[in-house]
């Protein structure tokens, strides 16, 4: 009996699920897991080694590299053989938040208030939010503003990149 599969950390889901043939009705579809698609998005698109890949996602690095290869079959199957690509599934949970790191640091005297933004309004939906305005106020006045991406955090992960944030309230 093999042993159960660790648990893979992702950054975030994919914004983007299915994939499909313009100039065809794909039947045929290739599943493809969160992890999979994790390992191609930091190997192939952020330019990390497969050691700083593992390390990410919390497996050893031939993990990684059997993750990677499997991905490769498949994303090669949708190419050549015009099949439709889902996103899905997989043994995984999101990396524990860090700060951005471009977040400009509170200081101790500092209030920060964070307000769901889109396009320079407040966004109505806070699980959906994909950015924060942070203004970080001392004695009633605004001394600096800012605004941070949720690299499209969830629900549940937006308490913790908040808290990670330093954030003192929410509006």
């Amino acid at each position: 009996m093999p042993r159960p599969k660790r648990c893979r950390f992702v950054d975030r889901l994919p914004v983007y699920r299915s994939f499909s043939p313009d100039d065809i009705d794909a039947s045929e579809s290739v599943l493809m897991t969160v992890d999979e698609f994790e390992a191609l998005r930091l190997l192939d698109n952020e330019g990390m080694t497969q050691e700083q890949c593992a390390a990410r996602m919390n497996v050893s690095r031939t993990t990684v590299t059997a993750i990677y290869d499997s991905a490769r079959k498949k994303i090669g199957d949708v190419l050549v053989n015009g099949k439709r690509l889902l996103i899905t599934g997989g043994n995984c949970k999101f990396t524990p938040q860090q700060p951005p790191e471009n977040l400009i640091e509170k200081g101790q005297n500092t209030m920060r208030i964070a307000v769901t933004y889109d396009n320079g309004e407040i966004f109505q939906h806070f699980g959906h939010s994909e950015y924060f305005k942070l203004y970080d106020a001392e004695n009633g006045v605004i001394v600096g503003e800012q605004v941070v991406s949720t690299n499209g955090s969830g629900h549940g992960a937006l308490a913790g990149f908040l808290q990670a944030a330093q954030v003192d309230a929410l509006i």
